[in-house]
């Protein structure tokens, strides 16, 4: 299901900009209010709660600060980002310190004001999941942490016992293993078990960020440090201070910002780009990577002091080929939340279809396996899954061993099928399907017991 768009609040007294403004954000995609001063404003954001207030600072009734410092005060939760043709440094500085996430200077191009609001969307979408997470915790709600990790496989209880232990410490852990096996949810869980889950917890993938960008983004700048740099930014070392930095994919991190990464794990400090003086941080540093980091330290292209340091413990998650006792679980998790999210009935999965995805080699493990799963029940609205519900790139597995060419298990197959799909159109009434496969009632429960239908 598509998100919907976020909502935003454009209070200006000038209607061009106004306008100006209206169709830049509606072309971005988001839902635009307008307003032509602070009082305005404020009324309109007791009656609907708007995500991000684009707001300008020199206005008549209620200017910007006074509009700042009547929303902090009566605790609305849209992110405000100030504008002004008249700012300078201390202005900037007046409203953050009032409660403003950001500022701009007019005039301004329309890239800068949509790049300005996705970053206050995606700080916004972190807050929100932490306080989430909180609030479930709090109440015991949906299950977090470990208890949210499904298995039923020795490995994996051998890895979350481990994973028990090693919450409370504060040093590194390397979590290894292949794409889609689940390395975000054990450091989540790592976590959420530990003396920082009332800090912040960070995710950022390193081959997702430019290496042009990476260093600002991992380590923050300062004002002026680079074309563009027109205010400071904490990075994420900065805004985890006091909690975990989850960093996906290190293997991908370039090789001149190890360095740096090396002294935040030594030293505890961190030097913004621009900055001559390091600041103090306390971040927890989780790692995860796909790659075979002593390979990359043979070639050159990791540090081993980096990785020495990174690696006080492993985690190595199996891939889901080797955990097959996993898999009827996790199928069943994954059945009931999509279905939830649909909005229907939860199907079930017929026993020699369970027995073909237990078989198959899953070589995006976990991920694969749910998404494979959405996609079946889009197409399958029927209350059984059977064989013939599944992706004809699973089927065929089935239909390459040794019974291949068995007329045997061919008649087995097509029987049990034909007796699923019957139950299910007659709602599991056994009378009636029987008549519909024109067999006796007994012959029916005699073919129900041999192939373990309920």
């Amino acid at each position: 299901m598509k998100p919907e768009p976020a909502t935003v609040l454009v209070v200006d007294d000038e209607a061009p900009m106004r306008h100006m403004l209206r169709l830049v954000l509606e072309k971005g995609g988001y839902r635009v209010d307008e307003a032509t001063d602070g009082e305005t404003a404020l009324g309109l954001m007791e009656r609907e709660p708007f995500d991000l207030v684009l707001c300008d600072i020199r206005m008549p009734k209620m200017d910007g600060l006074a509009f700042i410092r009547e929303s902090v005060k009566s605790n609305y939760p849209a992110t405000l980002i100030m504008m002004s043709a008249y700012g300078t440094l201390d202005t900037a500085i007046e409203c953050m310190k009032l409660g403003a996430y950001d500022y701009i200077s007019k005039p301004f191009k329309p890239d800068e004001v949509l790049l300005t609001l996705r970053k206050a969307e995606e700080r916004l979408g972190l807050k929100r999941e932490n306080a989430r997470l909180r609030e479930e915790l709090a109440r015991g709600g949906k299950a977090k942490g470990i208890d949210a990790i499904i298995c039923r496989s020795e490995a994996m209880k051998e890895t979350l016992a481990l994973v028990r232990r090693l919450a409370a410490s504060s040093a590194p852990v390397l979590i290894t293993g292949e794409t889609g096996t689940g390395k975000e949810l054990i450091a989540r869980a790592l976590h959420i078990e530990g003396n920082r889950k009332k800090g912040p917890f960070f995710a950022v993938n390193c081959s997702a960020i430019s290496a042009g960008l990476m260093e600002s983004e991992l380590f923050g700048h300062a004002r002026g440090a680079f074309t563009g740099a027109d205010r400071e930014q904490q990075g994420l070392f900065g805004v985890a201070d006091g909690g975990v930095l989850f960093l996906d994919e290190i293997g991908e991190l370039p090789l001149e910002l190890q360095p740096k990464l090396l002294r935040v794990l030594q030293e505890g400090e961190v030097r913004r780009v621009g900055e001559t003086c390091p600041r103090r941080v306390d971040v927890r540093i989780l790692a995860a990577t796909a790659k075979d980091l002593k390979d990359e330290v043979a070639n050159g292209r990791f540090r081993d002091d980096l990785y020495y340091r990174l690696n006080v413990v492993e985690l190595n998650l199996p891939p889901l080929r080797e955990r097959r006792e996993d898999i009827a679980p996790l199928v069943d998790h994954f059945l009931r939340s999509i279905a939830g999210r649909e909005g229907r009935p939860v199907p079930s999965l017929a026993p020699e279809a369970l027995e073909i995805l237990q078989n198959y080699t899953w070589a995006g493990n976990v991920r694969e396996l749910e998404n494979f799963l959405e996609k079946t029940l889009i197409f399958c609205r029927d209350a059984v899954i059977d064989l013939a519900a599944l992706p004809w790139e699973v089927r065929r597995r089935e239909r390459g061993g040794e019974d291949a060419l068995s007329l045997k298990k061919a008649s087995e197959r097509l029987e049990r099928e034909y007796i699923q799909k019957a139950l299910a159109a007659t709602g599991g009434n056994r009378t009636r399907a029987a008549r519909r496969l024109e067999i006796s009632l007994r012959g029916l429960i005699y073919k129900m017991k041999e192939y373990g239908i309920e």
